[in-house]
């Protein structure tokens, strides 16, 4: 099993944290603001409906 080879444990551990940090970095740029615009605006959309 090359996982429990300590030769190998940088290497895993580099990719490891490549594939983290790229992951929270494509989540926070391009998909978590999509989701925030469109909470921020259904409770704009449910303050107006109860002003009427």
């Amino acid at each position: 099993m090359p996982q429990l080879i300590p030769f190998f444990f940088f290497n895993q551990l580099l990719f490891a944290f490549i594939i983290l940090f790229s992951i929270i970095y494509i989540l926070s740029k391009y998909i978590l603001p999509l989701f925030t615009f469109q909470q921020v605006i259904r409770i704009y959309i449910t303050k107006l409906s109860k002003k009427i």
